[in-house]
C-alpha cells in the first residue's frame, strides 16, 4: 500500500463581492405601521403593487406582517423599513430597520 498524505480540501473562498451578497439575499419592503399594541412588537402594512394577470390592471395589495423593534420607539402612523430574518416567534420573521418618516 502506498502511503499517502490526504489534505483535507480548502474551505471555498469567496470574494468580497459574493460574501455581500449572500449576506444581502434578505428581502426589504417598506410599510405602514398600523399597531404597537405588542411589546416589542409591530404590525406593518406592507403594499404591493402588481399587474393583473388577465386585465393588465395595476392591482394594490396589502400583507400585514410582525415585524420587531428592538427599541419600542416607533408609533402608529410611522413609514418604516423593514427586512427578513429568521424567525423570532410564532409569527415574527421581519425587523424594523430604520424609520423612514415619523406620524404627525
Amino acid at each position: 500500500m502506498v502511503d499517502e498524505e490526504t489534505t483535507p480540501p480548502e474551505p471555498e473562498r469567496l470574494s468580497e463581492r459574493e460574501a455581500e451578497d449572500r449576506a444581502n439575499r434578505r428581502k426589504v419592503r417598506e410599510g405602514l405601521v398600523v399597531s404597537v399594541a405588542m411589546e416589542k412588537t409591530a404590525v406593518v402594512a406592507v403594499v404591493e403593487r402588481v399587474r393583473h394577470r388577465r386585465y393588465a390592471k395595476t392591482v394594490q395589495r396589502t400583507k400585514k406582517v410582525h415585524a420587531h423593534d428592538e427599541g419600542n420607539d416607533i408609533r402608529v402612523g410611522d413609514r418604516v423599513r423593514v427586512a427578513e430574518t429568521r424567525p423570532l416567534s410564532k409569527t415574527k420573521r421581519w425587523r424594523v430597520v430604520e424609520v423612514l418618516e415619523r406620524a404627525r
